[in-house]
């Protein structure tokens, strides 16, 4: 296992315990989720339909990251929600800097900075994994096993 393969595989997993744990903390705590979205100045029209399809999106992800030949559109849509979620927490923090963080679990509790820092960090860590991963299959060309995601000739 090449340096990259192992960054990447870091990163993908980060992004696995990230939206499996969030996913499930929303479905825990489904109601206090849906009535915190409810509230959001920016999403209360649309709390049920997101109440429900995000936690559904974040499994969807997680399966894209799990299964190697998909795990380049996993990490781009890993990178395209956090860069969502980055800009709706600054919305948020402008608009109603009071409002609760609907996000549950643990990560409930971040300040709306610590929320915008968190999700930059991801939203740069996936920017990084999707160069790697471009960047070794554009390499590898022959060499790379599209079922496992892999490249065969270095395992």
């Amino acid at each position: 296992m090449t340096k990259r393969t192992t960054v990447i595989e870091i990163i993908t997993v980060l992004n696995i315990i990230l939206f499996l744990y969030t996913g499930i903390a929303k479905i825990m705590d489904y109601s206090v989720f849906k009535e915190q979205l409810a509230m959001s100045p920016i999403l209360s029209w649309a709390a049920t339909p997101v109440a429900v399809l995000l936690p559904v999106v974040e499994f969807a992800i997680v399966l894209m990251l799990v299964i190697p030949r998909w795990r380049l559109k996993g990490l781009y849509a890993s990178f395209v929600i956090m860069a969502l979620f980055t800009a709706y927490i600054i919305a948020m923090f402008i608009v109603a800097p009071e409002m609760p963080c609907s996000c549950g679990g643990i990560i409930s509790e971040l300040s709306w900075t610590g929320h915008v820092v968190l999700n930059s960090v991801f939203v740069l860590l996936n920017g990084l994994a999707i160069y790697l991963q471009r960047k070794e299959k554009k390499e590898l060309g022959k060499g790379w096993n599209s079922v496992s995601g892999y490249n065969v000739s270095h395992s």
